[in-house]
């Protein structure tokens, strides 16, 4: 499987144009990314009507500003997610009054409908607009661009246009605060700056000793410059200390726009006696339906787990990077048991089961030798026309038969059955389970999660001798 940003960038951008921007200026249009759409044609008068009552399958919005804190002339809008939505269209709106008596208020569009890939969005609110209060609603949307839910109510947002303000990324990914939050591969994502034309990320051993600046620290230990508003860290990062991590955007040129964000910690301590740790590829790492990331915890199976655990899992994986990075990345964390799911990339891309087998069993001997104890997951069903759909790759004819036999390998050991519910009547993976035929969204995550919950009682009360078989 190729890299998983460019993927979802020519996924964006198919959908720029099928879904009429091809004339837009992409700014970014990755996970938390967004697509400025092309100068307000025509005003449109939206008239919203205020006896409409909430409906359950609606964003909500979640930041709020009032005129005692009022957003800045860049505002920041968030909300709630929506479960099938892969995208999001953003209504920036001016309401205006009506001239007679018996009219209703109407809204009019500030700029074209923005596109967001995540929960939000930072603005640039136009130059043309001189008022002092604007409203926004939002609108999920599938990977056709069609509603999957109906728009959120309208909420008023007052801005200071006087008030101080530095351009400063909005990071996304917040670590260790609660089950599956803890990942040997980070992930890092952050709201799209608008005018940025790339990032500068970097990776601290120590809070930096300038704040907000526009200096790398003397802290810095590694760097990336990322086109997109994500990265996905290429080295396993863990030690008894925290690491930090933070991002500039910068123009075309280079040139810094604003300041570095705030630096946001995250500790991967392999000494703080993790009883179990998860292993395998991106199923495991995290993220689905296209545009959401391995830090969007709904979408983490671990997440939903009744213990804690350690995410030793690497998206792209294939086996046998799985089998050659077992002694780096799992045995300094040194888990009573491993949560195995592998084999996934490797299959439906046509690598065939006897490979795949022959990982898992050196997988299984490296455990045991090491006083370690495999339990695997059975491999869950794919979906051929929605992984084409959502990434344009092809998947292995013979796929289901290959699956079918590194199954049956894995029933021959301890092993924990995730896949009951997850079957359509053609033996692929459900649609409403993972919108890319891939990555399984949160109801999918969660019946891999009750699975395991539910066996594990069983698994910790096995004799050692189970282990041998």
């Amino acid at each position: 499987m190729r890299n998983k940003s460019v993927l979802v960038l020519s996924v964006l951008l198919a959908l720029t144009v099928a879904t009429g921007m091809s004339g837009a200026r992409m700014r970014q249009s990755t996970h938390g990314r967004y697509v400025v759409a092309p100068p307000l044609e025509q005003a449109q008068k939206i008239y919203v009507s205020s006896a409409a009552q909430p409906s359950a399958n609606q964003p909500v919005a979640w930041l709020h500003y009032t005129e005692d804190e009022p957003a800045s002339i860049h505002p920041v809008l968030r909300w709630s997610r929506v479960d099938g939505a892969v995208m999001y269209d953003v209504q920036v709106l001016e309401r205006h009054e009506p001239d007679t008596a018996g009219q209703e208020a109407y809204y009019e569009p500030i700029v074209d409908t923005q596109r967001a890939y995540t929960n939000g969005i930072e603005l640039a609110l136009p130059d043309m607009f001189t008022g002092d209060v604007f409203y926004y609603r939002v609108c999920g949307l599938d990977l056709d661009g069609n509603p999957v839910s109906d728009y959120s109510d309208l909420e008023r947002v007052p801005i200071d246009r006087m008030g101080y303000f530095v351009e400063k990324p909005t990071p996304l990914s917040a670590y260790n605060e609660g089950n599956g939050t803890v990942l040997l591969y980070p992930v890092y994502d952050w709201l799209a700056v608008p005018g940025a034309a790339s990032y500068e990320l970097e990776i601290l051993d120590g809070p930096p000793e300038n704040p907000n600046g526009i200096s790398p620290s003397e802290h810095r230990i590694d760097v990336y410059h990322p086109q997109y508003a994500q990265q996905y860290d290429q080295k396993a990062r863990y030690g008894p200390h925290p690491f930090y991590w933070r991002v500039r955007a910068l123009d075309s040129a280079g040139n810094p726009v604003g300041v570095y964000s705030d630096a946001q910690p995250f500790v991967t301590n392999p000494d703080a006696d993790y009883e179990v740790a998860t292993y395998g590829d991106s199923i495991s790492h995290g993220g689905g339906s296209v545009s959401y990331s391995p830090t969007d915890w709904d979408f983490s199976y671990q997440h939903y787990l009744d213990f804690p655990s350690v995410n030793l899992a690497e998206s792209g994986n294939t086996s046998t990077m799985t089998r050659e990075r077992f002694e780096k990345d799992v045995l300094p964390f040194h888990p009573r048991y491993l949560i195995i799911l592998m084999g996934s990339n490797s299959l439906r891309n046509g690598e065939g089961a006897s490979i795949v087998m022959k990982d898992m069993e050196a997988v299984r001997q490296k455990c045991l030798e090491n006083g370690i104890r495999p339990v695997f997951l059975t491999v869950p069903p794919v979906n051929p026309a929605n992984i084409k759909k959502s990434f344009d790759s092809e998947t292995a004819d013979d796929w289901q038969f290959q699956f079918g036999r590194v199954n049956a390998y894995v029933r021959s050991h301890v092993h924990i059955d995730i896949t009951p519910g997850m079957y359509d009547e053609k033996g692929e993976l459900r649609t409403e389970l993972a919108l890319d035929g891939l990555h399984l969204d949160p109801a999918g995550k969660q019946l891999m999660a009750a699975a395991i919950n539910e066996a594990w009682p069983e698994i910790t009360s096995l004799p050692d001798s189970a282990w041998e078989e």
